[in-house]
């Protein structure tokens, strides 16, 4: 169960970036708030990685693995950029919620493409949590800004075709041990990500360039804070198929709101508080029977 410490770990320096990078969008944009956590965090991932490979020399990755590692990095960053466009609309913790229908998205397309099929009793627990998650959005769905929630909701789905990208490269790479070919996509992922981000930026918006190196104090930090948290992401994703991950990560949630509270001073109303509460029904059914013998 090792999976579960990681994605726990891996949810709560989520939670802290994405709060980071929210913060970021006022000053250097959209695109800008987007590219940092990829420009930032790839130093971190590169580093970290040949500091280990000095003991433990991390595997070769192939077409097929770097492939996977590039359709994830691409899924990530329109992924970033409609989630912060959700938050920017709807606020911190509706924005972290709507992400989160990703788990449906994970468990279909892991079924397909990477043949990993749940089960009826852990598809039960992703729905049971993914209702939470719709309830504890807080959005009154009848008034609702279609247009916003729509990006929310994109943005899960992209998030988990990232995942499912992660997944598929960490099980191309058949050499070494989880910790290494974690580390060894993440450098992968970020440094697409980066020359991606950085392309673009500087044929695009070079604006957002001067005000992320302005800003470099609190893009180092958000660099930092998702270079760690996709670290365990990865180690999870390695162990164990990606829904049950981030499923398991809908506790990312609970903790948005609490921050939501704290930071933006954001009501929480009853039915949000309901829906929280299916949310850790349905992780605690998932890791029941995660716990089963095979």
């Amino acid at each position: 169960m090792i999976w579960v410490a990681a994605t726990l770990i891996a949810a709560t320096a989520q939670t802290a970036r994405n709060a980071a990078q929210a913060g970021l969008t006022q000053e250097v944009g959209t695109l800008g708030a987007t590219a940092v956590r990829f420009v930032f965090g790839f130093p971190f991932a590169a580093l970290a990685l040949l500091a280990v490979s000095v003991w433990n020399p991390p595997p070769s990755p192939g077409l097929t693995a770097i492939g996977w590692a590039a359709l994830g990095a691409m899924a990530q960053i329109a992924a970033t950029a409609f989630m912060l466009v959700t938050m920017r609309d709807k606020g911190f913790g509706v924005a972290t919620a709507l992400m989160k229908t990703e788990p449906v998205t994970l468990a279909l397309i892991g079924a397909v493409v990477l043949a990993e099929p749940l089960g009826p009793a852990r598809l039960a627990a992703i729905g049971l949590a993914t209702l939470g998650v719709v309830l504890a959005s807080g959005a009154a769905w009848g008034r609702a800004a279609w247009g916003t929630v729509a990006t929310g909701v994109l943005s899960g789905a992209l998030f988990g075709l990232s995942a499912i990208g992660f997944r598929g490269a960490l099980l191309a790479l058949t050499d070494g041990g989880y910790v290494i070919r974690a580390m060894t996509v993440l450098a992968i992922t970020l440094g697409l990500q980066a020359a991606v981000m950085l392309a673009w930026l500087g044929l695009r918006d070079r604006a957002a360039l001067r005000a992320i190196a302005a800003q470099w104090r609190l893009s180092l930090g958000a660099g930092a804070l998702g270079a760690f948290a996709s670290l365990f992401w990865f180690i999870g994703f390695a162990l164990t198929p990606a829904a049950n991950v981030r499923t398991l990560a809908l506790v990312e949630v609970v903790m948005a709101q609490l921050l939501s509270g704290r930071l933006f001073r954001q009501t929480v109303r009853p039915v949000q508080l309901v829906g929280m509460g299916l949310i850790l029904a349905g992780v605690a059914w998932l890791l029941a029977v995660a716990a089963r013998p095979s």
